[in-house]
């Protein structure tokens, strides 16, 4: 590989690393509007001209008489007034002008890169993919919002964690890529059968599972209930983890058992990992692949120390906020993971 290539490589990745940087920020701003309760208070969605946020003292009030008419006004939120609803207001709207930000970042370098043909063409309908992902989930987040604009003011925990799954879906994707352009194949010795490789695949199944899990348990406020630990209620299953008819509805609609769910995957994504972890010990591989194995292990265990921490202290903002930054830099260790053992297991094939 010569130097130009090189050079085009590092330039896509560190474009694609600040669109991953910047999707990491989407997804806990995301988090934290949720948990603020801040994610209705914006009733209309207007992708172009809904740039600019109110400015004159009309402009507000126009915007909070539209949110009065809406459920959550009607029925949670009647006491408020002007500065309280502009408290709120700047969460979602931060958070959705973070995400025209991130299309901007992703298609004005997109663009000049493909006229001056630094991106091969082989490549192009992966980019394309990318930015119509990105597209796609904007309307996701509007489908999600308008759950809670009808007559229950709360959003759909359905719609919420499907929103979540696009955004782990192009998360993922974008860094992947990241990763192949900023780290090329090196001639570091390393060897290591397949089944290691494909391991951390269900490894990265079940990493995605337990966050999505964690999306119904943020749908339903869940986090807010049985807020012991390891008990729940003073029993190790809950009781009322089966009250709901047919029984497959207490996994996404019953607060008990979709709590109990999210602890039992987050523990056996600890274990699974930490033993992961020790599989890679076994093998053959370069320097770099075992510090990121072990910088797994480490974060994984914080994350659960985090997970505990925010459910006994009856989820405070800022350590939930960082129990879901925890999660994204455990899925994106093991990505980067996942990445060099396939780059070594392609050299040696």
């Amino acid at each position: 590989m010569d130097q130009n290539e090189l050079k085009n490589r590092r330039q896509l990745g560190l474009w694609l690393a600040l669109c991953s940087v910047l999707i990491f920020a989407m997804v806990i701003l995301g988090g934290v509007t949720r948990l603020t309760g801040s994610g209705l208070s914006m009733v209309d969605w207007r992708p172009i001209m809904g740039v600019l946020p109110p400015i004159s003292d009309t402009q507000w009030q126009s915007t909070f008489e539209m949110y009065q008419q809406s459920p959550e006004y009607l029925k949670k939120n009647m006491h408020f007034d002007l500065p309280e609803f502009k408290s709120i207001f700047w969460f979602e709207y931060g958070h959705r002008l973070l995400g025209r930000t991130i299309g901007i970042v992703f298609l004005l370098p997109f663009l000049f890169f493909l006229v001056r043909r630094q991106i091969k063409p082989e490549l192009i309908p992966r980019f394309v993919l990318m930015f119509v992902l990105g597209g796609l989930q904007g309307v996701l987040g509007w489908y999600m919002v308008k759950s809670g604009l009808v007559n229950d003011p709360h959003v759909s925990q359905y719609r919420l964690t499907a929103h979540l799954a696009a955004a782990l879906l192009i998360y993922v994707y974008i860094l992947w890529h990241t990763f192949v352009f900023l780290f090329p194949p090196s001639n570091e010795a390393g060897r290591h059968s397949p089944a290691l490789f494909n391991r951390g695949l269900a490894v990265l199944g079940l990493v995605i599972v337990t966050i999505l899990s964690g999306g119904f348990v943020a749908g339903l406020k869940a986090g807010f209930a049985y807020n012991t630990f390891p008990l729940m209620d003073g029993h190790l299953i809950p009781q009322a983890y089966l009250m709901l008819q047919p029984a497959w509805l207490n996994i996404f609609e019953n607060i008990a058992a979709v709590q109990f769910n999210h602890r039992v995957l987050a523990i056996s994504t600890l274990i699974i990992v930490l033993a992961y972890w020790w599989w890679i010990r076994q093998a053959v591989l370069p320097a770099r692949t075992r510090h990121l194995a072990n910088l797994l292990a480490i974060f994984v265990l914080i994350q659960v120390g985090l997970g505990i921490s925010t459910l006994l202290l009856h989820v405070p903002v800022a350590l939930a906020s960082m129990h879901q930054a925890g999660a994204l830099i455990v899925l994106s260790l093991l990505v980067l993971l996942l990445q060099q053992l396939h780059t070594h297991r392609r050299v040696q094939s």
